[in-house]
């Protein structure tokens, strides 16, 4: 059941792509805002379907710490719903994505019209440059920034591999950090089509404070992004990949 179930959501997924980038790709044509709205009613809607038809749940914790104004997100990366649902819940969110996939229909033609910030990976240290440049404009715009500092989606158990370019942001734009944990690979694993029935947890945590050292910075984000996480994934018994 859970195999078809994963499957009538896929179908879901793909198609509302189709429909929101063909029915209301006029938004395109209107200011980032109205296209802002599109991408939230989207995002919105995939949450539903994923409730309804796969038995997922996305609950998000720690409001409280849910920034609102210019801001810094750095969060776990264990699922392609990371990308997806901080529209749901954040006013203007921007997120730092690969270069390649802004010219996929909806999601990229969206992306380039709300400002998201794509950067080349192969270019390395130009890459990094010209993230910090995009990042400042959006910061200046009073945008949310959420970057995944891993860079990709991790397996679950996967060790921590967190990239340089979270410490560039922080220390360039002089502003707090707030780490956003989750459990989304439990249900929306890394790689495959099945989704596993349960909640999926986005929890806010307290800021890190501006104007620390790099080193101190970067123990203090994993410590506390990897730790919340962690006792996402064992504050339940998530089901198995071999679940029928």
């Amino acid at each position: 059941m859970t195999t078809l179930r994963s499957l009538v959501f896929v179908l879901w997924l793909y198609l509302s792509m189709a429909l929101f980038a063909v029915g209301l790709s006029p938004a395109l044509l209107l200011p980032h805002r109205s296209a802002m709205t599109v991408i939230r009613w989207w995002a919105r809607f995939v949450l539903f379907g994923l409730r309804w038809i796969a038995g997922v749940k996305v609950e998000f914790r720690g409001l409280e710490h849910r920034p609102t104004g210019a801001a810094l997100i750095a969060g776990k990366h264990q699922s392609m719903l990371d990308v997806i649902a901080p529209f749901a819940i954040l006013p203007d969110n921007c997120f730092i994505m690969k270069k390649e996939l802004r010219p996929l229909p909806f999601f990229g033609w969206f992306a380039w019209k709300t400002g998201m910030i794509a950067v080349d990976r192969s270019a390395h240290s130009k890459a990094l440059k010209d993230m910090v440049k995009q990042a400042r404009a959006r910061f200046a715009d009073g945008r949310q920034i959420l970057i995944f500092p891993e860079g990709t989606r991790a397996e679950i158990g996967a060790p921590a591999d967190y990239k340089p370019g979270i410490a560039a942001l922080y220390r360039d734009l002089e502003c707090p950090c707030t780490p956003m944990a989750t459990n989304s690979g439990a249900h929306w694993p890394a790689h495959g089509f099945r989704r596993l029935p349960g909640t999926v947890v986005y929890e806010f945590l307290p800021a890190i404070p501006a104007g620390l050292k790099r080193a101190a910075f970067m123990s203090q984000l994993e410590e506390r992004i990897e730790g919340a996480s962690n006792g996402l994934l064992t504050a339940e018994i998530p089901p198995t990949l071999s679940q029928n």
